[in-house]
């Protein structure tokens, strides 16, 4: 390959790879005196059985989150494959073809773009690993050509900045005079009534129906891991319920407005409404963020982040694994480690104080 073509020295490592691994073949072929047709051999220098590319894969896989209705799974997924597509230029990739040096290339095109967070390009390539993972099980690649691992491509989520609100901070949005059947008043009713419920995900809450109220409990299903959860409803709740009570027709309708007029069988539908929801949560949730004078960045999830912080160490961490519906309570002592501060503050203050 010359230099003319700008992706020459890529290009001439890939034959020179494929080069050695047919010469590796014939030696291998020679001492088993077994006779092997021309298709076998390039399947066995691919790597991977004829037809079965790491994009045939991805598309089976987007399309059976579909078929499973998990459709903001299959529209995050595909997202992720296609900026991969975007940077190998071809569909025609082999498993085989995904090695550590294209990982690593792959890696720094995404950081030089700037658009993207480290912790997203790590999630992509969560995403490659669980298909080659797969692959490898089907057999359509052998585990030699596994790029991940200790001493090869590893994958390390950075951490990040938990910040939540503090119980004053929380008082001065409730405080706040706002008023009732406006957007921005809908806005506050929505992110209290997902922090006094120990921070229920946007996703969730948009989704509860008055039929999920029974006695005063609340029963849902969570829309991430499936978990069934009943909680009893504090009266701060019940207050936000008789809000929009007047609205309700029968038991069988959405709590809140936005999904009132979304196809309930449709998943892409109401996907799609709860991410415009969102969307226009979070810009509303800024304002609210300057009238109660507040210099955090509020964002729907923050609901979830002051809880966190306003719980500290106020309670055991096999509560609040409770309360989070959280699977596993290193999950629920990794994520409360981000707001109990009390020790370390104490400590530091025993060391200067002299």
């Amino acid at each position: 390959m010359t230099k003319k073509n700008p992706k020459y020295s890529q290009l001439n490592r890939l034959i020179r790879k494929r080069y050695d691994a047919i010469e590796d073949l014939i030696l291998e072929y020679e001492a088993s005196k077994k006779s092997y047709s021309a298709r076998q051999i390039i399947d066995e220098v691919k790597g991977a059985k004829a037809g079965d590319t790491f994009f045939q894969l991805a598309e089976e896989h987007v399309a059976n989150l579909r078929k499973a209705k998990k459709h903001n799974r299959a529209i995050s997924d595909n997202s992720k494959i296609n900026r991969f597509l975007e940077f190998v230029e071809s569909k025609n990739l082999n498993f085989s073809e995904i090695d550590e040096a294209l990982l690593n290339r792959f890696k720094y095109y995404l950081q030089a773009k700037g658009t993207i967070s480290e912790r997203s390009i790590m999630n992509i390539l969560i995403l490659i690993r669980l298909l080659y993972n797969r692959a490898i099980k089907m057999g359509i690649v052998d585990r030699k050509y596994y790029p991940f691992g200790t001493d090869k491509i590893r994958i390390k989520l950075p951490e990040t900045l938990k910040i939540g609100l503090d119980e004053f901070e929380i008082r001065r949005i409730e405080n706040l005079d706002l008023q009732e059947g406006t957007t921005i008043a809908h806005t506050r009713n929505v992110f209290l009534f997902s922090f006094y419920l120990a921070g229920i995900r946007m996703a969730d809450v948009l989704k509860m129906k008055w039929s999920d109220i029974k006695q005063d409990r609340l029963y849902y299903k969570m829309g991430k891991n499936n978990k069934v959860v009943s909680i009893k409803l504090p009266e701060r709740v019940i207050s936000i319920l008789e809000i929009y009570k007047k609205d309700q027709k029968k038991t069988g309708d959405f709590i809140f407005p936005e999904l009132k007029n979304a196809n309930a069988k449709d998943a892409r539908d109401v996907y799609a409404k709860i991410k415009t929801a969102t969307k226009k949560f979070n810009n509303n949730l800024s304002e609210i963020a300057s009238l109660a004078e507040i210099d955090k960045k509020l964002t729907n999830h923050i609901a979830r982040h002051s809880f966190g912080n306003i719980a500290g160490d106020k309670v055991p961490p096999q509560m609040l694994q409770k309360l989070y519906r959280h699977g596993h309570l290193t999950t629920t002592i990794g994520y409360q480690g981000n707001f109990i501060h009390k020790e370390t503050d104490d400590a530091l203050e025993k060391i200067l104080n002299f």
